[in-house]
């Protein structure tokens, strides 16, 4: 393979897709930080003389919303896209690198300190320093993980643009839904396996972040050797980005539509996926040691459907029409979860499955998407500002969840814990997919007006 490599990297098939390996990996990495707390949620709020550490459901709402505070507002990833379109792939990715591996130890001395159970009054209300230093830290860990995400969608544009880029953002995907699948699945366990303790699992985590860390700087060596092929080559300079291009940005109707898809579509997975393991522990009755192996399926059922449907794409077309059912399915998904008499774990396990199908036909297709409606050399900045949109969602989303469940969803305590129905948190997230059809509509028509080609294959023969 090294031998390989070592040809025209721009013209071998071989390195394109070890880079991809290497940037997926590093998002792998990530994602097994972002939700490796979800499956914690039941011992978080657990009493602290039971080794929680005493949270209410507002408060791991709060927590989890953390992820989004400096995205949506200090603008962190706008500034971040234009970054990305004046720096480069390199320089960005690295610098979002670094900052996710100092926002996980900052969430890490936090979980692993209880500060004499000191408090601190902020926005109206008393902060545990636990809660401040864990979200504070989960904050800054969001900023790099979105600069990464439009970093590594770029990376790919740049690799496989008029190739198999649909599957190989597919592939993306599926490796960082690996990562999602072993948080949900695998922190439960290590928990257990270090004597109930919180704090080891992100610890282990940070180790695993920093080998992504160090994948990273391979890529960034074989994408400088790309650089330098392509400059000896005789062709147009791309026209540079310009501040002024964001206005022509937004300024595209299909642009807004798969930007609100995004956001509605997101916020009926990934926040679901933080409270899921509690779903099942409430209504399914599985243990808490292993609350997480259901809906640790859906991310570990993209792994395969999600470059499936990416090849699809690139082969066949149909981009709107995938995202289409996809949303359909979210809103039938969602529906069930809410049926109060629906308390089966076989059926928790079915719809799980059907929710990982949904998940992989939706961002398959949407994000391949993106490059047919905006320029190239706006990419990083339209990037951004789709992931600034879709974090208001995982910012806003969690939180709201979580009011809910304190104030309307508590049906009794066991053990000094909350025990919760998710009977109105289900039927929210319906909502979010029924709006999901009415946009994923509106994209199609937009499509068929403007002709972007969403409907045509990408790989061009």
């Amino acid at each position: 393979m090294v031998a390989k490599i070592q040809k025209k990297i721009s013209e071998s098939a071989t390195a394109r897709w070890f880079v991809l390996g290497l940037v997926a990996f590093t998002m792998l990495c990530g994602y097994f930080i972002t939700d490796m707390m979800a499956p914690l949620q039941d011992l978080l709020q657990s009493p602290v003389n039971l080794g929680g550490l005493g949270w209410s459901g507002d408060e791991y709402g709060t927590f989890t919303s953390a992820y989004g505070w400096f995205n949506v507002f200090l603008l962190m990833l706008i500034f971040g896209g234009m970054i990305l379109d004046r720096m480069g792939v390199r320089f960005t990715g690295l610098m979002a690198a670094g900052i996710m591996v100092l926002g996980v130890a900052i969430k890490w001395f936090g979980v692993s300190h209880d500060f004499g159970g000191a408090t601190v009054r902020l926005f109206g209300s008393d902060w545990g320093y636990p809660l401040l230093v864990a979200s504070f830290g989960f904050a800054l860990f969001g900023v790099g993980i979105e600069i990464a995400g439009i970093t590594v969608s770029k990376i790919i544009v740049k690799w496989f643009k008029g190739k198999e880029m649909a599957l190989a953002m597919g592939l993306e995907m599926a490796c960082a839904r690996i990562g999602t699948g072993l948080a949900i699945g695998v922190t439960p366990l290590l928990c257990k396996a270090f004597g109930g303790s919180i704090s080891m699992p992100v610890l282990m985590g940070l180790l695993l972040l920093c080998i992504g860390f160090l994948s990273f700087m391979v890529f960034v060596v074989m994408d400088r050797r790309l650089d330098a092929e392509r400059a000896e080559e005789e062709t147009e300079a791309e026209e540079p980005f310009r501040f002024s291009d964001i206005f022509s940005i937004i300024r595209i109707k299909g642009f807004w539509y798969i930007a609100i898809l995004c956001v509605l579509f997101y916020s009926a997975v990934f926040p679901f996926l933080k409270y899921a393991p509690s779903l099942m522990i409430n209504k399914f009755g599985i243990s808490q040691e292993l609350s997480g192996l259901v809906p640790s399926i859906l991310p570990f059922g993209t792994i395969l459907l999600t470059p499936f449907f990416g090849n699809l794409y690139d082969r066949k077309g149909h981009g709107a029409g995938i995202m289409l059912i996809g949303a359909v399915m979210l809103v039938f998904i969602h529906a069930m979860f809410s049926i109060p008499g629906l308390d089966y774990w076989i059926i928790a396990l079915v719809l799980m499955i059907l929710l990982g199908i949904a998940f992989s036909l939706v961002p398959s297709a949407m994000w391949p998407s993106v490059p047919k409606i905006i320029p190239e050399n706006k990419l990083g900045t339209a990037y951004a500002l789709i992931f600034w949109i879709q974090n208001w969602g995982l910012m806003g989303v969690p939180y709201l969840i979580g009011k809910v469940l304190d104030k309307y969803c508590i049906t009794g305590f066991v053990d000094g814990k909350p025990a919760y129905d998710y009977t109105l948190p289900m039927l929210i997230f319906t909502c979010f997919g029924i709006l999901s059809i009415v946009f994923a509509l509106l994209l199609r028509r937009e499509d068929a007006i403007k002709h972007y080609g969403l409907q045509l294959p990408n790989i061009k023969k």
